[in-house]
């Protein structure tokens, strides 16, 4: 009869223990979302004034393209943005988690950020 030896393979060192700055990623991410939520909302709705000196079919093709896309985050961008916020909020607090917990801050920011800097450089009509 043989014995199997098999040694535990450690994980890395304190990762199971309490990340004592956790809540800083999520806190920024929703201090940010606070101004930047309503302005991206307010911006992108007023984006479609873009179009008032060509009229709904004259607009260049890159100018309706990059509507769609401000239109197609406002749409999506802000159920991805609450999503990633609360998974940022409750991954567990310990250091293992602290990586996911920054991509999911940064995740929660991309929508919005998204949007004004597509609107920020609308291409002209």
């Amino acid at each position: 009869m043989t014995t199997q030896h098999i040694a535990a393979v450690p994980g890395p060192a304190g990762a199971e223990q309490p990340d004592p700055r956790g809540w800083v990623a999520p806190a920024v991410a929703t201090a940010l979302m606070v101004p930047l939520g309503p302005l991206a909302l307010l911006f992108g709705g007023l984006s479609a004034m873009a179009t008032d000196s060509c009229g709904p079919d004259d607009c260049s093709a890159a100018l309706e393209t990059a509507l769609a896309w401000i239109y197609g985050m406002l749409t999506f961008g802000g159920a991805l943005s609450c999503a990633a916020l609360l998974t940022a909020w409750l991954l567990p607090w310990k250091r293992r988690w602290s990586a996911a917990r920054v991509w999911a801050a940064l995740v929660a920011l991309t929508p919005p950020l998204s949007v004004l800097y597509l609107v920020f450089t609308l291409p002209a009509p």
